[in-house]
């Protein structure tokens, strides 16, 4: 009989976000392949679990994944961890995961953390329909050939950005999609986790010296198809709109933020917001 491979979900930040599921599995399985081993030790180390790593990342995964794939085939259980959240999913090992399959190797994958989901549900942005996008490419054409691809694209985007093309990267959002409304996350799960949404031209504005990875999430141009979103009661939306407006430039930008978060144009949301100040 061969092994299994565990595709085992790992903190994006906080260690105590994992499963009992994902804990039992490390300690029991043979090996782990872990992209960074130094990285994955601290998690071991908190959770108290002794079993041996090798590193598997993008420089060695073709010349090490038949060899682990043997391993699964001589009967050992072997977990894949990237560094955090979800393997796979912009990190190293399908390699592996396509070698193991080919060989009638028994792929098991333990869900948890995911940058992608916790920045969704985070950013209010429409959460019925979404586009994963990895990280933008790093050639400037490439780049730009990119997103003009993505202009008409009527779901919400998310994708990832380093500290170094955060900028030049919001500039290229803002002149081929418009002023959207954009979610950034920063550190989620950590000690200073930031979360901020507001219109792109306003990021640009605002941001100081780049720091960590970016989690960005986009809302979709308002000629594209949108949700049907439920707005809260008139209390609530009132009072939502009152916390928005002290935090925005003026009324008007407080109007557009919100309107974007419930999928409407503004002038929706206005008609919405004066429907509520009516008494009855």
């Amino acid at each position: 009989m061969s092994g299994t491979l565990y595709l085992v979900a790992t903190p994006i930040g906080n260690l105590e976000d994992i499963t009992l599921r994902a804990i039992r599995i490390l300690r029991e399985v043979d090996l782990i392949a872990a992209e960074d081993t130094r990285h994955t030790a601290k998690l071991l180390r908190y959770h108290e679990i002794g079993t041996k790593t090798t590193s598997l990342h993008e420089h060695n995964e073709r010349e090490k994944s038949p060899a682990l794939v043997a391993k699964l085939r001589d009967g050992e259980s072997i977990a894949l961890l990237s560094d955090a959240g979800t393997p796979v999913i912009s990190d190293p090992g399908l390699v592996l995961v396509r070698q193991a399959l080919d060989a009638g190797v028994q792929v098991v994958p333990l869900p948890g953390p995911s940058s992608v989901i916790a920045a969704l549900v985070a950013s209010g942005a429409p959460p019925s329909s979404f586009t994963f996008l990895g990280f933008p490419p790093s050639r400037s054409n490439d780049r730009k050939t990119w997103f003009s691809n993505l202009a008409s694209e009527p779901r919400t985007l998310i994708f990832f950005e380093s500290p170094h093309r955060i900028r030049t990267t919001l500039q290229l959002c803002l002149e081929t999609w418009g002023n959207r409304q954009l979610a950034i996350c920063r550190e989620m799960t950590k000690l200073h986790e930031e979360l901020v949404i507001r219109p792109i031209s306003e990021h640009l504005e605002a941001m100081l010296t780049p720091r960590g990875e970016y989690t960005c999430v986009v809302w979709p141009g308002q000629g594209a198809d949108r949700p049907d979103i439920p707005l809260p009661t008139r209390a609530v939306l009132l009072a939502e709109f009152g916390q928005i407006t002290e935090t925005s430039k003026s009324r008007r930008t407080a109007v557009k933020e919100m309107a974007a978060r419930y999928g409407l144009t503004a002038r929706e949301l206005y008609l919405q917001l004066e429907a509520a100040k009516k008494p009855g």
